[in-house]
């Protein structure tokens, strides 16, 4: 079963992360709506404390997400997933559509996406041998070769554990690096008929005008919101439009 955690009480929330990252990734997210919600945030299958599978399919994750809210008991909940995530949470929207109530997908389309996004990451992670390296910094400088960007590069970093044998990757990197075209696919199913928010980065290429048709042969009742000035991350880069969108919409 998934790594999770459950704070708040009220309606069920399932917070669902993006490639390379883990629960806390929305842990702001969680920590404003744990007054009215009860929020569970998970570790998708490969990420963070959850297990390892050479199956990263779309179905596989979003079984994963109807395996934890059986468990838990949660016949119906709202779902909110960023990037990867969000696609989890069309793949379950589109397969267990009684099961939800309201759906959020933060800056993610439901379409099969060409553009490789993290090919440098992948190459960070896969071309730079960590294990024997003796502190947090080297290891920042070896990976800050291929990530420019320090934002990401830090986001990446979270996944760094040390061992009594040196540092490794809390990512499954092998199976997702191999695996990569599975995740860049469009989620399938049977159109969500119940409501749907996407939000939008301003400054964002994983959204646009260009998907709205495969947005609403999915999703049909969706509505779109925008975040002015803010990029893939929009909710780290304005925590609190990004929250008050959410909070609104599922209130």
């Amino acid at each position: 079963m998934l790594n999770y955690q459950q704070r708040g009480q009220g309606p069920d929330v399932i917070l669902i992360h993006g490639l390379f990252g883990s629960l806390d990734n929305l842990g702001n997210l969680a920590r404003s709506l744990e007054d009215a919600f009860t929020v569970t945030s998970v570790d998708l299958r490969n990420h963070g404390k959850s297990f390892h599978s050479g199956d990263t399919s779309l179905g596989a994750m979003a079984g994963d997400i109807n395996e934890l809210m059986t468990s838990l008991g949660i016949h119906k909940a709202h779902l909110v997933g960023h990037s990867l995530g969000g696609k989890v949470a069309m793949e379950f929207a589109l397969n267990y559509g009684h099961k939800v109530d309201k759906l959020v997908l933060a800056d993610i389309a439901p379409v099969t996406y060409t553009h490789r996004h993290h090919d440098n990451v992948f190459n960070a992670l896969t071309q730079v041998d960590i294990s024997q390296m003796a502190s947090r910094k080297e290891v920042e400088e070896a990976v800050g070769a291929f990530i420019l960007d320090q934002g990401t590069r830090l986001f990446i970093l979270k996944n760094l554990v040390k061992t009594d044998t040196g540092f490794s990757w809390r990512l499954n990197v092998p199976v997702l690096a191999s695996n990569y075209e599975e995740l860049l696919k469009a989620p399938e199913g049977t159109p969500f008929t119940g409501p749907a928010l996407f939000i939008k980065g301003g400054q964002s290429p994983y959204l646009t005008e260009a998907h709205s048709q495969a947005v609403a042969a999915r999703f049909p009742k969706a509505q779109l919101k925008v975040i002015s000035g803010t990029g893939h991350w929009l909710h780290a880069e304005k925590p609190a439009v990004f929250n008050k969108l959410v909070r609104d919409f599922l209130s």
